[in-house]
């Protein structure tokens, strides 16, 4: 749904320069593997946004994909315009439960699939983090995996504008995590951003202003890799 106010516009109210960011030996592939295989206790920090309608909740998933190179980087996509849910915005690959699916795992591979012609040969799913739900009634689960280098992609230009890379320890830093406050239909409601200086796909300096439902969910495995 189209927003009426412009997320890159409303002030910064905080920024959370005071929590530690992951340690960089808990962002090694084997460091990452033993964490899920042998998971913390915790708590998600942001399970639940204000709902924006009431259009009945449907169930989907996003790939959280980690990208091994000279260091880990999280593939991101950003939507196109004319889409009706989350239009211009960054996002995981994923989408909506299917009937076919065996799990949230394969919903989320068969959705990064369609989206940016992502093998599931080059997917090693590590995990799932815990359900969070959208203010446009998507109950998701993020499904965590690394994915081999080597890898090929074909974007679908309906759903997907660009495939970008972002890497993984600056997203787990909280210092690069800033804090909004907007008020929608007499709710008041706060979100996260996390704004990257990026190059974009013809080498050229970019801004890309992650926020919302995408970095909440960053913010969720923050909370995770940093228990």
């Amino acid at each position: 749904m189209a927003l009426n106010f412009d997320p890159q516009r409303l002030p910064v109210i905080g920024v959370d320069d005071h929590l530690p960011a992951v340690a960089p030996g808990e962002l090694l592939t084997d460091a990452l593997r033993k964490r899920f295989v042998a998971p913390p206790i915790w708590t998600p920090e942001i399970k639940t946004e204000p709902r924006f309608t009431e259009r009945t909740p449907a169930h989907a998933s996003v790939l959280v994909a980690l990208v091994p190179r000279n260091e880990i980087t999280v593939l991101l996509t950003q939507r196109t315009e004319h889409l009706t849910d989350h239009p211009g915005q960054i996002s995981f690959p994923g989408g909506r439960v299917e009937t076919i699916d065996a799990d949230a795992a394969a919903t989320a591979m068969r959705e990064a699939h369609e989206e940016i012609g992502l093998e599931s040969s080059f997917v090693d799913v590590l995990g799932a983090m815990p359900t969070y739900t959208t203010g446009t009634g998507f109950i998701v689960t993020p499904v965590v995996a690394f994915v081999r280098p080597g890898f090929s992609l074909r974007a679908d230009p309906f759903e997907v504008a660009e495939v970008f890379e972002v890497p993984l320890a600056f997203l787990m830093d909280p210092a690069n995590h800033r804090r909004h406050e907007v008020e929608v239909a007499g709710v008041r409601r706060q979100f996260l951003s996390i704004p990257w200086d990026g190059l974009d796909a013809q080498g050229q300096p970019r801004r890309y202003f992650i926020w919302g439902a995408t970095a909440a969910m960053l913010r969720n495995l923050y909370r995770f890799l940093a228990a």
